[in-house]
């Protein structure tokens, strides 16, 4: 039998992190929208930020799994009765799945808790990864990372989940991610859309926005999969994987008037199913973004959270000034930092 995590972590703690997403398209990387639509090759994209999520593993008192996290009440229990209700029951289920008492978790997230840009999904990629570096002879593949932490956040969360979340906070960088829906578990193809010393300058292109309001992807997810299945609005879930896959390959070519212009009509499609998906403060983010020329979107389901722009530098940075003043209407609303996470990932 291998020594007790606990053990290990005595000599030495284990530390990880993983970014959080910006994204479009989201919703499609749920099996019960990629599966039926699989013929129209849908698609989402992601952008990594380093807004990452730190998690460190602790050793603790026997018997016992205490987790600390930013937002949240710190919490402890016996590992056989950890809850996966709890507010932190992702963090709980990744816990249980490993089965190594003795442990405290503590978990600092750098972007502000339930902003719409994949937090607790980022959180459980680093979780495993401290977990798996601590465990003597086992691998860390990113793959692997990824499904397993969606496969867990699956089986607790009471709702369809994608998987775009943990494939950004897994790798990193840029990517279009192409749902194959070939019936082989989850399926995917990823395609870099930016290249890495492009980073740079590609951030002049961006500008993120917490509106100051938590979301809950929860109620607009579950409004579109019950739709969905429903046979709703499917022609304009086709709409979305056309807009997809036009703003994909206008970035690749660095059209970033033309990406801007899907992400609008892409904005426009969901407003239209979910007028919730924007809330007050997005909704004048979003409409002083357009009339500017740029593009503006939701992170994850909406609903309050984030909202993040593209255009062309000069607009950009005359956008910035008019966030700004909305923003400052709302104590809790501000712009976070836009720097492209090249690396995924992280475990030291």
């Amino acid at each position: 039998m291998p020594q007790a995590l606990r053990n290990i972590l005595k000599n030495e703690p284990v530390e990880a992190s993983a970014p959080c997403r910006i994204d479009m398209g989201g919703t499609l990387d749920i099996s019960s929208f990629y599966f039926p639509l699989r013929h129209y090759q849908p698609c989402t994209v992601n952008i990594a930020l380093n807004l990452r999520t730190h998690v460190k593993l602790l050793p603790y008192t026997r018997g016992r799994i205490k987790i600390s996290s930013r937002g949240f009440k710190s919490a402890e229990y016996p590992l056989e009765n950890v809850p996966m209700t709890h507010p932190l029951g992702l963090m709980f289920a990744v816990v249980s799945y490993f089965g190594e008492d003795g442990i405290e978790v503590i978990v600092n997230s750098t972007s502000p808790p339930q902003s719409g840009l994949g937090g607790s999904s980022a959180a459980a990629v680093a979780l495993i990864g401290a977990y798996l570096k601590g465990l003597p002879k086992e691998k860390i593949k990113k793959k692997d990372i990824a499904l397993l932490a969606h496969a867990i956040e699956g089986s607790v969360a009471g709702v369809p989940c994608g998987i775009q979340d943990q494939l950004a906070a897994a790798y990193g960088g840029i990517h279009a991610w192409h749902w194959l829906g070939d019936g082989d578990g989850v399926s995917f193809r990823k395609r870099s859309i930016v290249k890495k010393r492009e980073y740079k300058k590609f951030e002049n292109r961006l500008l993120l926005a917490y509106c100051g309001i938590p979301h809950d992807s929860k109620q607009v997810n579950q409004k579109w999969v019950s739709q969905f299945m429903a046979g709703r609005f499917r022609d304009k879930w086709i709409e979305i994987i056309d807009c997809t896959r036009a703003f994909s390959d206008a970035l690749s070519r660095g059209e970033i008037g033309a990406a801007a212009d899907w992400m609008n009509r892409e904005t426009a499609i969901r407003k239209r199913m979910t007028p919730e998906v924007l809330d007050p403060v997005g909704r004048q983010l979003v409409a002083s973004a357009t009339k500017i020329g740029c593009g503006a979107r939701f992170t994850g389901a909406g609903g309050g959270g984030c909202i993040w722009a593209l255009g062309e530098s000069r607009e950009i940075h005359r956008l910035k000034d008019r966030w700004v003043s909305i923003l400052s209407k709302h104590p809790t609303a501000k712009l976070l930092n836009v720097d492209i996470a090249s690396e995924g990932l992280m475990v030291k």
